[in-house]
């Protein structure tokens, strides 16, 4: 289990996160607890540190001095468990069987993960088969040679995916403020509804959009066999249902073809087509009808709808024309057929600079035009000629692995 700063506030909260520890091993549960810092103490630091030292902070001594919150942390658990007569170790990153291996990227470094595997079979899993408690601090890494590293925001969730990859442990636990995922911010929206259990894929979505629940840097660990709860610590009981995160995602840039049939697109335009829904309704529930809808993209004046090109589209085209010709916000269409519907798809897409820009500047220099394109949840979608599909999916891909410029 990865115990949040919120559940460590305090010396109340410590001891009632010790005593839900305790009650799994006494029931024979095979135990490794993962700490973030205690409350706030990370932004305390964070903001102590560049006010003080005017933001030009060296960024390995800012990890050096960010770690030490998670650092205390681990002490101070440890020596609870070991009050309450459990045997219990913690791990710092300057021990020499420390698990977690990083790259050198200070403030947002990368683990390595196949050196982390290893290292936590070698020196966490002995010990979690005795029945002893590791406790490992969250957030913080170290180099090969010997330097300590941060993982960012969401980093204690990283580890703590990382760990039970590696144990293959049956179950994370993530313990928080809130009683699991809501279906809104609680500080924005006054009555969200607790999410009973949530995809990964659809859990990104929320986190691309800037609702920070799980940060996808860390979701990218988490393995498709091992489940997440997210509980509250309120209830100091482990066995909390919270919410369940099923699924992974997958941890490379990729792309692919999305339909196995040619589509098409419906370009409408008219003047205030967005301040008309109802015709939107009408025109996407058309679509429905005659096709299976892929997309659909709206600015003020024009709308694009995405379909399948299925059989003879002339039926859908009719349909579409006759909505379009009825009302005043809707003046004329265009139609292309015969599209490819490409999807590029990964974690980090959204922290990927120039993506984009490279994509379609790949496609133009082999003499593929893009007839359309969304972005949505980690993935962009694209529509290209049909017949030059295979060009555009080898040059996409041979472009996201680095082999084109």
């Amino acid at each position: 289990m990865k115990y949040g700063g919120g559940s460590l506030a305090d010396h109340e909260k410590i001891s009632r996160a010790v005593l839900a520890v305790s009650k799994e091993v006494k029931k024979g549960v095979q135990v490794a607890v993962v700490v973030s810092a205690m409350g706030k103490t990370t932004d305390t630091l964070l903001t102590v540190a560049n006010n003080a030292c005017g933001g030009n902070i060296d960024r390995r001594e800012l990890d050096d001095i960010l770690a030490m919150g998670e650092r205390t942390s681990i002490r101070l658990f440890t020596a609870i468990l070991n009050a309450v007569g459990l045997d219990s170790r913690y791990f710092d990153p300057l021990d020499q069987d420390w698990p977690i291996i990083t790259d050198d990227v200070f403030t947002d470094a990368n683990p390595i993960t196949e050196e982390c595997d290893d290292r936590i079979k070698r020196y966490i899993l002995p010990l979690v088969e005795k029945g002893v408690v590791p406790v490992i601090a969250g957030f913080v890494g170290r180099t090969a040679d010997g330097r300590i590293t941060t993982l960012g925001r969401g980093g204690s969730d990283t580890t703590a995916f990382i760990l039970a990859r590696a144990l293959k442990a049956d179950e994370v636990i993530l313990v928080t403020d809130a009683d699991g995922i809501m279906s809104a911010d609680p500080k924005i929206i006054a009555n969200p509804q607790k999410l009973p259990e949530i995809d990964v894929g659809t859990l990104v979505a929320l986190a691309d959009s800037g609702a920070k629940f799980i940060h996808t840097k860390a979701l990218k660990y988490k393995d498709s066999c091992t489940n997440v709860r997210v509980i509250s610590h309120t209830h100091g009981d482990l066995r909390e249902n919270g919410t369940l995160i099923t699924g992974a995602l997958e941890s490379e840039l990729d792309v692919n073809i999305a339909n196995n049939s040619p589509a098409l697109s419906i370009t409408i335009v008219g003047k205030g087509i967005c301040d008309a829904p109802l015709i939107m309704q009408k025109l996407a529930e058309e679509t429905r009808v005659h096709s299976s809808l892929i997309g659909l993209s709206v600015n003020h004046n024009s709308m694009i709808l995405y379909a399948v090109q299925e059989g003879d589209p002339e039926l859908l085209l009719e349909k579409i024309h006759d909505i379009v010709i009825k009302h005043k916000e809707t003046i004329a269409m265009s139609v292309k057929l015969s599209l490819a519907f490409l999807k590029i798809h990964g974690v980090g897409l959204e922290k990927t600079p120039g993506i984009i820009g490279k994509v379609s500047d790949t496609l133009r220099t082999h003499g593929i035009n893009i007839f359309g394109i969304l972005t949505i949840t980690s993935s962009i979608l694209l529509f290209v000629d049909w017949n030059l599909k295979e060009i555009a999916l080898n040059v996409v891909k041979e472009s996201l692995r680095g082999g084109e410029k």
